[in-house]
């Protein structure tokens, strides 16, 4: 919210207090069985009785603006020093409204009947009023320094996240175009189709950077991760086998760009190319029959690790799930969540719920 909005709704919130305060005098003042003079009479007493600290309350704001920062005990005693001006200022100004109506024998005969009360209630007005302005205006600085704090983790989850969509992994890069030198000797029209996979690929991630694309569909998503494994197959042949379950259904919701690349990417990395037997990886899609989000799972049948090696930027999980867990916290209002299961020879499984709504 900014400052202006922000601060009419605070000088509304006052105004309606003196209202209220103004309001409830006329009826404590008000008796009933008396008629409609009673009635006159306690609007008039109100009136002349409240208008100079609702005059004075609008001053206390920028004056406790102008304190906020300071310690406690310098704070503490400048208030005191206002309380004892405030009631001060109340009892001057009733006084010249007395004087101004009545005549200067009224003003001091005021004078000697509320000179202690109107200074009593003073520093309780002040009280009350300073309070009030400063307990808003502390609960505005708090938001603000969580809004403040939100945008700068988005920023760095968005930078972290540039980090996997600006670009693939080197090592990918590396090893599919030394595959793709090495076919063109011997199969150039497999060459010649993984080059247009590749081409695809690139073109895919350098669209989702250049148009700060924050949801794609999941169909593309998919296609970008088959041209991938297409790529890897090149590679690895029959070692790598992927098993895909997918709900139709599911193919037009939409995810984050560069969800599912590079959670499939460390399966092969971590879970296959190691292994001279190779390895299968699962990649699911389903609808929640309870609250109707996209579930996705990428599972892999290698040798797993410990969980607690997940903390380790270099081991398994690498940054691209750091960053995706990052993303998830702070994404879909922190309600999208990212699980993962893993263990030492038990393979390694990552679970993503996205809400469609």
């Amino acid at each position: 919210m900014s400052r202006p909005a922000s601060t009419l709704r605070l000088w509304t919130a006052y105004l309606g207090a003196c209202a209220l305060a103004w309001l409830l005098y006329v009826l404590a003042g008000t008796e009933f069985q008396r008629g409609l003079w009673q009635w006159r009479e306690a609007v008039y007493l109100a009136t002349l009785s409240l208008w100079p600290p609702m005059l004075l309350g609008a001053a206390v704001l920028p004056w406790v603006r102008r304190l906020q920062g300071l310690n406690l005990s310098a704070t503490l005693s400048l208030h005191v020093l206002a309380a004892l001006a405030f009631g001060a200022l109340w009892l001057g100004l009733e006084l010249a409204a007395a004087w101004a109506l009545f005549g200067i024998d009224h003003a001091r005969a005021v004078l000697m009947q509320t000179v202690l009360w109107r200074l009593i209630w003073g520093l309780v007005a002040y009280g009350a009023i300073a309070a009030g302005f400063t307990a808003v205006l502390q609960t505005q600085a708090a938001r603000t320094a969580m809004i403040s704090a939100a945008q700068a983790e988005a920023a760095l989850a968005r930078a972290e996240l540039s980090a996997i969509s600006g670009k693939l992994n080197p090592h990918f890069l590396f090893n599919t175009l030394n595959t793709l030198i090495a076919l063109t000797r011997r199969d150039s029209a497999a060459a010649e189709q993984g080059l247009l996979r590749f081409s695809g690929m690139l073109r895919y991630v350098l669209a989702t950077k250049r148009e700060a694309t924050e949801r794609v569909p999941l169909a593309d998503e998919i296609e970008f991760v088959r041209d991938y494994l297409a790529l890897e197959s090149l590679r690895l042949g029959a070692r790598l086998q992927v098993d895909w379950q997918l709900d139709p259904g599911t193919l037009h919701d939409e995810i984050p760009p560069l969800t599912l690349q590079p959670l499939v990417e460390n399966s092969v990395l971590h879970g296959v190319a190691p292994r001279l037997a190779g390895g299968s990886i699962r990649i699911e899609a389903r609808r929640n029959a309870l609250n109707q989000g996209l579930e996705l799972c990428i599972a892999d049948d290698g040798p797993g690790c410990d969980p607690a090696q997940l903390d380790r930027p270099r081991d398994r999980g690498g940054v691209g799930l750091s960053a995706l867990q990052r993303r998830f916290a702070l994404d879909y209002e922190g309600r999208a969540r990212l699980r993962v299961r893993t263990a030492p020879g038990e393979g390694f499984r990552v679970d993503l719920w996205i809400p469609q709504s």
